[in-house]
């Protein structure tokens, strides 16, 4: 007969009580930050590497790096790696907290609305089509994805090391993780500065590293 303590229990599994446990566990929490900033390194490398081999630079980068729309790029890229790989430091970690990288993402989305909202205002209505459509759309699909592919190995590597308790969302965090670092790459790249080409092509881009991601982690984690 199940006794009155036992029942006030509830069905408290040994993999929950596991999950407490380690996440009392402070040299465990360490150790997986070092794995994860040496993914991070890694797979910058690795984006880096590929970048240089596909593409390079735009020849006017320098000059146009000052203008607010080249700018507006790295405004939304920057914070959006930074937030993800933040989040994946939290998710490879059990019970841990989010702490303030959900907000930081809120920004990033409020940036880009607030782009997307200033164009429109300043660009006649005629033109809206041509801004976002663009000149390379088809290449930004193609070349986002490819640059993110190494930094995505390195943060399925990393989370492996980890214990995330959603396989799937860690591998589509790690996929839009990875999607924003080649973003920051390929903005560098291409010349289609518009905000409502970045909030749609480069969106639908980082999208299909976030699937490829999560399929990932549904394998592998």
């Amino acid at each position: 007969m199940m006794s009155d303590d036992d029942s006030s229990r509830g069905p408290t599994s040994g993999t929950d009580r596991l999950i407490e446990i380690l996440a009392k566990d402070a040299g465990a929490w360490h150790r997986f930050g070092t794995v994860l900033l040496k993914a991070v390194v890694i797979g910058v490398f690795a984006a880096a590497v590929v970048f240089i081999v596909l593409m390079n630079p735009r020849p006017d980068l320098e000059q146009v790096i000052q203008t607010a729309r080249v700018l507006f790029k790295f405004i939304v890229t920057v914070p959006l790696a930074v937030a993800m790989i933040g989040l994946l430091d939290r998710i490879g970690r059990p019970a841990a907290p989010l702490g303030p990288w959900p907000w930081l993402l809120g920004g990033v989305g409020a940036i880009l609305v607030v782009g997307v909202g200033v164009e429109l205002a300043m660009v006649p209505s005629s033109e809206w089509a041509a801004s976002l459509i663009g000149t390379y759309a088809r290449y930004c699909l193609m070349f986002i994805p490819l640059i993110a592919i190494g930094p995505l190995v390195c943060f399925i590597v990393a989370l492996r090391q980890g214990m995330p308790t959603n396989p799937g969302l860690a591998g589509a965090a790690a996929g839009v993780a990875s999607g924003a670092i080649a973003a920051i790459f390929y903005a560098t790249h291409c010349p289609d500065d518009s905000p409502l080409f970045v909030a749609t092509w480069y969106t639908l881009a980082t999208c299909i590293v976030a699937i490829c991601g999560y399929f990932a982690g549904r394998r592998f984690l």
